[in-house]
C-alpha cells in the first residue's frame, strides 16, 4: 500500500486519468490507464486483489481467454494476466475498461463484433472449449 490515503475501489476508478484507446476507436472502443505513467499502481493492485479473491469472470476476446471484473457500468481487464503482474519490475502495466453491454459480448467477443451496438453479430456466441 502506498503512503497516500486508502481509497475505495470506486474512488480510485473515479480519480483515475482514463484515456481513450485511440488506436481502437473504430474497432473496439475502450479506455485505459497505466500503472507507472499514470501513477495507478494502487488501482491495479486493488483490481488484482479482486481477481485473487475470485471476483473475475472468465470471458473470451476473439478466442483468447481473458478475465474481467464487472463494476458499475463497466468491465475491467488487464493486458497481462493478473497472476503475472509484478508492479515492482519497472514495467508499465495496462488496465482497460469498456462499457458493460449486459449481453453476450461481455463474455465472448467474436468475429464481426466491433464493440459498437450497430455491429452486433447476428449469430450467437459459442463458448470456446
Amino acid at each position: 500500500m502506498t503512503t497516500r490515503e486508502h481509497l475505495t475501489l470506486a474512488e480510485q476508478i473515479r480519480r483515475a486519468p482514463w484515456r481513450e484507446a485511440v488506436t481502437y476507436r473504430n474497432t473496439w472502443p475502450h479506455e485505459y490507464v497505466l500503472s507507472r505513467k499514470d501513477d495507478q499502481r494502487e488501482l491495479i493492485e486493488t483490481v488484482i486483489a479482486r481477481f485473487r479473491a475470485g471476483e473475475g469472470v472468465a470471458g473470451s476476446f476473439f478466442g483468447r481467454p481473458n478475465l474481467y471484473l464487472f463494476l458499475g457500468d463497466h468491465k475491467y481487464w488487464l493486458m497481462t494476466p493478473w497472476d503475472r503482474v509484478d508492479l515492482d519490475d519497472g514495467q508499465d502495466y495496462v488496465l482497460n475498461r469498456a462499457p458493460f453491454y449486459r449481453d453476450r459480448r461481455d463474455f465472448v467477443i467474436q468475429p464481426g463484433d466491433s464493440g459498437r451496438r450497430e455491429d452486433y453479430p447476428t449469430r450467437p456466441a459459442v463458448a470456446q472449449r
